[in-house]
């Protein structure tokens, strides 16, 4: 199924699941943008912005000044929260999941992905550590790889018996020949994230939530889950 008709059978999901679903996805961007929020304001969190005001002036940090910026305690916290958004963000997948094959979701399930904890988790620093390695011989290899494995938390939610592993390798067998696609899509999206960003720039809102983000985490969320349907109703064939 080409993209643009992904996209379409999105929009349409969106307005027969409205207004409940603008409420999840406004939860779950809420919660998002408060995790990263707390990433650097949390006492002890990374203080970038003396940093920045360094370099700005001219001024080359020693050591001593990075880590009085840098603090251990700062790195912890920042890395805390961000493997938070792993879980985040397989619940918020799993809701897409349920709505485009028309199941009955709950807000709660946005938080599905701490169910699967040990899974998740693995599964975020295994894809992690692959696409990194892979980006150090050059940059396309680091986006081929980080698009080789991004069905592997459908493919958990959908059994979640399955090892990590198992999820990894599979995303990557059923993704085969199918890479680009699901890169021209993202690309498509290109416009929205701009909308994105300009709003953000232009009306600052608490914890820095974007208006646009409402409707662009539905958008993109079910365009993809929709992708999926399509990838495992081929793999199936």
């Amino acid at each position: 199924m080409p993209g643009s008709a992904l996209k379409s059978v999105a929009r349409r999901l969106i307005f027969q699941n409205a207004p409940r679903i603008f409420l999840i996805s406004l939860i779950y961007v809420t919660l998002t943008a408060l995790v990263s929020w707390l990433a650097v304001r949390l006492p002890g969190s990374i203080s970038m912005s003396g940093i920045n005001s360094r370099l700005a002036s001219g001024e080359i940090p020693s050591l001593a000044i990075l880590y009085s910026d840098f603090r251990p305690i700062g790195v912890f916290l920042a890395l805390l929260m961000f493997m938070l958004q792993p879980f985040l963000d397989v619940g918020f997948m799993s809701i897409c999941l349920k709505v485009k094959r028309e199941v009955v979701t709950d807000i709660k399930d946005l938080f599905n992905g701490f169910i699967f904890f040990i899974k998740v988790l693995t599964i975020f620093l295994i894809t992690t550590i692959y696409i990194f390695l892979w980006s150090l011989l050059l940059i396309i290899p680091g986006i081929i790889a980080a698009y080789r494995y991004r069905q592997a938390y459908y493919i958990l939610i959908d059994d979640p018996r399955k090892s990590a592993l198992q999820c990894i390798s599979e995303s990557a067998l059923i993704i085969n020949g199918r890479k680009l696609d699901l890169f021209i899509i993202d690309i498509s999206f290109i416009g929205w994230f701009a909308l994105d960003i300009i709003v953000y720039l232009l009306i600052p809102l608490p914890f820095a939530i974007p208006v646009v983000s409402i409707w662009l985490s539905l958008y993109l969320g079910l365009t993809r889950a929709a992708f999926y349907e399509d990838l495992i109703s081929g793999a199936a064939v």
